[in-house]
């Protein structure tokens, strides 16, 4: 069987969460197959196995992105897997999967900031109806996603005739970043947020929260644009410790988890929820907003609160001042997702294509 890996959503500068999916599944993958990688950027072999086979396409932002196909017929693949939607399967002589993380977009319209103005156009047509989605699920031979909960959401809004398998993101092993294990000795000062600022993502909730935690702080990790940073300083209740970080290194994040914390999320919607998944894996305690896609990464190892709740979130914080509380939590967070990992992803996703290959 020849498998071709789109490798181009990996992002160079810093990873995304599509970003982050495409390497840790695609190295997860090389383990047990061989596996050519279809690139844009030469650059995104640091991030592959190396002396990775690889397949040089057109940037996936690219007007010719919709004849893709036809630009890999030559390659001669028998499967062409796709972390996103977005590969045009036009003329296509090979088996497509094609992977719908979740259905955020049709709820929360921003798109993604990154994006050229053309390009968030038709961004914002594709996700005006489900018309769209369906068209281009239907033309792939299987779908993938990453958790139960946005495969539910998938056959719930009947977006596709084909076969959805759960191929479960997972969190990375932060732990050789730590000099020594996660203490939850002290109650917890710092809560920290890994994630975007797009609205969807509701860290007003988090900064109103903080009114009722005095000598907590805040730390928002990741980076922002200044006209975003205004509009979340404007709500910042009177006396609230909150510090922007604008982005961080690995070791920087691990070193804020390990440091008397709590991992904090007021997301509306969300694919999987890979910050809470990442601390969890460390053993530090979870405070997040009660969505689904929370409860499958956390389960019963994480208080859950209101999205729009900011008192009940700060009560769940103050809880934790139990010692007993959240290392029952934490271990608790701790078993449940270590089912998530990538090399069972990878033999999920293996084994789903070499039926298509048949």
């Amino acid at each position: 069987m020849k498998l071709l890996f789109d490798a181009r959503y990996i992002r160079t500068d810093f990873h995304d969460g599509v970003s982050r999916y495409s390497t840790e599944l695609g190295n997860a993958l090389a383990k047990l197959t061989p596996v050519t990688f279809i690139i844009s950027k030469q650059k995104q072999r640091e991030f592959l196995p190396k002396n990775a086979d690889v397949v040089v396409l057109h940037a996936t932002t690219s007007a010719r992105e919709p004849l893709s196909a036809v630009f890999l017929n030559k390659h001669k693949p028998d499967v062409v897997f796709s972390p996103l939607q977005t590969l045009g399967s036009a003329g296509r002589k090979f088996k497509l999967v094609l992977t719908l993380h979740d259905l955020i977009y049709y709820k929360h319209r921003t798109p993604p900031h990154h994006l050229n103005v053309a390009t968030k156009l038709v961004w914002r047509a594709y996700h005006a109806t489900y018309v769209p989605q369906r068209v281009t699920l239907n033309a792939a031979d299987m779908i993938v996603t990453v958790s139960d909960t946005s495969k539910q959401e998938i056959l719930d809004a009947r977006l596709t005739k084909r076969p959805v398998v759960v191929v479960p993101n997972a969190p990375r092993d932060l732990s050789p970043y730590l000099a020594r294990p996660v203490s939850l000795a002290k109650k917890p000062k710092n809560l920290v947020y890994m994630g975007s600022f797009m609205r969807y993502k509701n860290v007003e909730a988090l900064i109103a929260g903080m009114e009722y935690l005095p000598g907590r702080t805040l730390h928002l990790l990741s980076k922002i644009t200044p006209k975003r940073k205004a509009e979340l300083k404007k709500c910042m209740p009177k006396g609230a410790d909150v510090v922007f970080h604008n982005g961080v290194t690995d070791q920087e994040y691990v070193d804020l988890l390990a440091h008397d914390a709590v991992l904090v999320s007021a997301s509306r919607a969300e694919g999987y929820g890979l910050a809470l998944a990442e601390a969890a894996f460390l053993g530090v305690p979870v405070v997040a907003s009660d969505i689904p896609h929370h409860r499958e990464v956390t389960g019963d190892g994480a208080l859950y609160f209101g999205a729009n709740q900011p008192r009940e979130f700060a009560k769940l914080i103050l809880e934790l001042d139990s010692k007993a509380r959240r290392e029952k939590l934490a271990a608790a967070a701790k078993k449940h997702v270590a089912k998530f990992n990538w090399d069972e992803s990878a033999k999920t996703l293996l084994k789903a294509v070499r039926t298509l290959a048949k």
